[in-house]
């Protein structure tokens, strides 16, 4: 039986964690993500540039959102216990959109550690079935790498930082989503956010515990990459940056 492995939904094979293909495609995000920072002095400097960039992003989250939906109503399969943007990524990935037009920096506070934190979570351990080179599969991987090249621009390009007041408010945020989406799980008898139960693919809440208490520790876990993503790439330089100038004045002395 001859199919379309580009669109179908009807599939051969089912994607593999760490194969090939996976390997590629997280390959080519990490250079997409180390290009951006290349640029980031070019791209501060001339508007134009600038403007582009934050418009390419723009355009490849939409058009990932809508693409998806597109698939799912052409094979007659949208539906809303299923198909609405209530997951994590799903909401972080409207919100960055929101986030490139307005450049807000309360929505960046947020985006910082729940859209670069569940996007790269999300890409080394995909919820994803479809194998290269599918049309979902090219889908989740632009979609979730487009969300974390929308906070890395805001960050290198747009010289926004994050700061413990907004750890905390992004702790706060995830759980009143939480709870808005569990609401939303029991009045559409849907699992968004996985918060009834664990996805049926592999992901990193197998090494959680049963349920509920996978909910507690995907918490615990999700404030440690959070503070990680803090003191490595802002706190850490920050003190290291401050003890060289004290000692060339102290050298200068």
């Amino acid at each position: 039986m001859n199919r379309n492995l580009f669109w179908d939904r009807p599939h051969d094979s089912d994607f593999v964690m760490l194969s090939a293909s996976h390997l590629i495609a997280l390959s080519v995000i990490a250079l997409c993500c180390l290009a951006l920072f290349g640029a980031r002095f070019a791209l501060r400097s001339r508007s134009g540039l600038r403007l582009g960039t934050r418009l390419l992003l723009i355009l490849l989250l939409a058009a990932s959102e809508g693409g998806l939906h597109v698939w799912y109503l052409s094979h007659g399969s949208w539906s809303r216990s299923s198909s609405l943007p209530l997951e994590l990524c799903g909401i972080t990935l409207l919100l960055s959109i929101v986030m490139l037009l307005t450049r807000s920096r309360l929505l960046y506070s947020f985006l910082y550690f729940a859209g670069i934190g569940g996007a790269f979570i999300a890409l080394l351990t995909p919820n994803l079935i479809y194998p290269f080179p599918h049309f979902r599969f090219l889908l989740f991987f632009i979609a979730h790498g487009s969300i974390i090249l929308a906070s890395l621009y805001m960050t290198w390009v747009e010289g926004y930082k994050p700061t413990w007041r907004s750890l905390f408010f992004t702790m706060l945020c995830l759980n009143l989503v939480a709870a808005c989406v569990y609401a939303a799980n029991i009045l559409l008898d849907s699992n968004y956010m996985f918060l009834i139960r664990k996805p049926s693919t592999f992901s990193v809440l197998d090494y959680f515990g049963p349920y509920p208490y996978y909910l507690l520790v995907e918490e615990a876990f999700a404030f440690v990459i959070f503070l990680l993503m803090f003191l490595i790439f802002f706190k850490l330089p920050e003190v290291y940056t401050a003890r060289r100038a004290a000692a060339r004045v102290k050298l200068g002395r």
